[in-house]
């Protein structure tokens, strides 16, 4: 692909990203506006919004592999994991709004990589009880539902704070709201 061709896409994806996170209806007249491209660059590439969105959910999906392959879940140790999973899956939560629960109905291949994805976390929450940092009596299923708050809030209602200051916080309250000590 041509580096403006890629350029062109990449700004499409983001904006559609944005505007299809803040209104499900968005046009793809107005994500082109957005992305700073011609209406026809973005129906060359996307045959419809739901293909657009499509190939939003596959990005995010990507990014947030990547974020779970760097941070080392099974072989980090825990709170380097912990940190290292945070700080970068609050960027990737920021550029990439949309809620990929939306794609359950709509594409079961990237709903079975986000299935397998959020199954990787679950292990890795599951794997800070075994280990003492969470404390014996948590559930699983609610400690990991407040990580998942805990990074939403910081990506998105602060969304000023550097990810590594982020990642602080969340760690910090993370274990010590729900930690065994």
């Amino acid at each position: 692909m041509r580096a403006d061709a890629a350029r062109n896409l990449n700004a499409v994806l983001h904006a559609g990203a944005q505007l299809l996170a803040e209104d499900q209806g968005t046009s793809m007249a107005a994500i082109a506006v957005a992305a700073g491209v011609d209406r026809t660059t973005v129906h060359r590439r996307f045959a419809n919004r739901e293909a657009l969105l499509s190939a939003v959910f596959q990005a995010k999906l990507d990014s947030a592999e990547q974020v779970l392959d760097e941070a080392r879940l099974t072989e980090a140790p825990f709170s380097v994991a912990l940190h290292r999973f945070v700080e970068g899956i609050i960027p990737v939560s920021r550029v990439w709004p949309v809620d990929t629960r939306r794609m359950m109905q709509k594409d079961p291949v990237a709903n079975a990589r986000r299935m397998e994805q959020s199954a990787r976390v679950d292990a890795f929450v599951q794997r800070a009880v075994d280990e003492g940092h969470l404390r014996a009596d948590v559930d699983v299923a609610w400690a990991r539902a407040v990580l998942d708050e805990l990074v939403d809030s910081a990506a998105h209602r602060f969304p000023e704070m550097e990810a590594p200051q982020a990642a602080d916080l969340v760690a910090r309250t993370f274990l010590q709201g729900v930690g065994a000590a």
